[in-house]
């Protein structure tokens, strides 16, 4: 199913758009330049604008008619910190910046429904476009939340949409309940005696208590959790000892990782459990353990009157193409903080694919550009269905 030609108006504008933020990605509460277009953009279709939620965060606001209920759209729009290796026209010009999660197709998407909407005026009320910086770890829903966005801009809903790569660009799912997992980070020193590493037993080594409880962590899930609860505790960084110095055992092991889960009683079960392993192995060892669990980002969870709205207008837009059964991700969305104000829906756009570098963070990822028209056409439909003017 081809999307209205309606909404391909501004197709090949907003495509060489694309390219251009591609080319200049910038990281999260860096979205200077980012920014500085999209207000722009915005300003001369003559949509009210306001700057510096969070920082570089753009909130343009439309209202039509005398209808009452307020609607906001997300796009985030900040790239990662990783270099582009994918040689391409647009490839980016900024080393160790990339746009590899598709965050420039999410902007110029509702930049293109943003443009549309304020030309057909086929609704009546209020719609907020957001565009968020930080969203890749750094905070930035969670900023523009406490910068007052739902007090200055109030919302009877917010909607996001992302790139998924494996289903086709004329493909969406939109699925009530946990759509991404909490995203929160913990650490472990464990402090030992350092000795000299033909001793072993003249110290107290933090090395072998690492071992044990590195392979401790992966009985959290499915023997402490319950196994029908979706649960993931990862080590991903671990710094011990110099590669130089192969005859010392070292004082102290530093341990990192992540936790996720969907539900806030799993997250709480996490954090205790990964503490109660830290302590444990260190008492088993005659070491000291510290503990420290950082919750970063709660789980995005579709409100089931929200969603069954989003589906609404997926179905109008790609029919029989419409999914309502997808699987949750493990990863981390910062939408969850937009989701805890106010009823919210976080749907899956296609992306063509899953192969040749189309897996988000992936250093050959690119966005599809055939997904733009389709992601224009959902907002657009979205907003003209949520605020009827009829």
């Amino acid at each position: 199913m081809s999307p209205d030609p309606k909404f391909t108006a501004d197709l090949a504008r907003l495509t060489e758009l694309r390219h251009d933020l591609h080319a200049h990605p910038e990281l999260g509460f860096e979205e200077d330049r980012t920014s500085d277009i999209v207000a722009r953009i915005l300003e001369d279709a003559g949509i009210a604008i306001h700057r510096g939620l969070g920082r570089t965060g753009v909130v343009g606001t439309l209202q039509i008619g005398n209808g009452t209920r307020r609607i906001g759209l997300r796009a985030d729009m900040d790239a990662l910190a990783m270099p582009e290796t994918a040689e391409r026209p647009y490839k980016s010009t900024v080393p160790g910046k990339m746009h590899a999660c598709g965050h420039d197709g999410h902007t110029v998407m509702l930049l293109g429904a943003a443009l549309h909407l304020a030309r057909s005026r086929n609704f009546s009320g209020t719609v907020h476009f957001i565009f968020q910086p930080a969203e890749e770890g750094r905070g930035g829903a969670r900023r523009m939340v406490e910068d007052g966005l739902f007090d200055l801009f109030p919302c009877d809903a917010v909607y996001a949409l992302h790139n998924m790569p494996g289903l086709a660009v004329d493909e969406m799912a939109v699925v009530e309940g946990p759509q991404l997992a909490s995203s929160d980070s913990w650490h472990v020193t464990l402090r030992g005696t350092g000795t000299h590493g033909a001793k072993p037993h003249l110290g107290r080594d933090p090395i072998t208590a690492m071992g044990t409880f590195l392979s401790a962590l992966q009985t959290i899930p499915g023997r402490v959790v319950d196994p029908l609860q979706p649960s993931v505790v990862s080590a991903c960084s671990i710094r011990a000892g110099d590669p130089k110095a192969l005859n010392v055992i070292p004082d102290i092991v530093e341990i990192g990782g992540t936790a996720r889960a969907y539900t806030p009683e799993v997250r709480d079960q996490l954090e205790t459990e990964i503490g109660r392993l830290a302590r444990g192995t260190a008492e088993m060892y005659s070491i000291a353990a510290d503990y420290h669990f950082e919750r970063r980002i709660p789980p995005v969870v579709n409100n089931a009157e929200a969603t069954a709205r989003a589906l609404a207008a997926a179905r109008l837009v790609f029919g029989d193409k419409t999914r309502t059964a997808f699987p949750p991700s493990t990863a981390g969305d910062d939408f969850a903080f937009f989701g805890a104000a106010v009823p919210g829906c976080y749907a899956w756009l296609g992306n063509g694919p899953a192969v040749d570098g189309a897996l988000h963070h992936n250093t050959a990822y690119d966005f599809n550009d055939d997904a733009i028209p389709y992601g224009i056409a959902y907002w657009s439909t979205l907003v003209e269905q949520e605020l009827n003017a009829s």
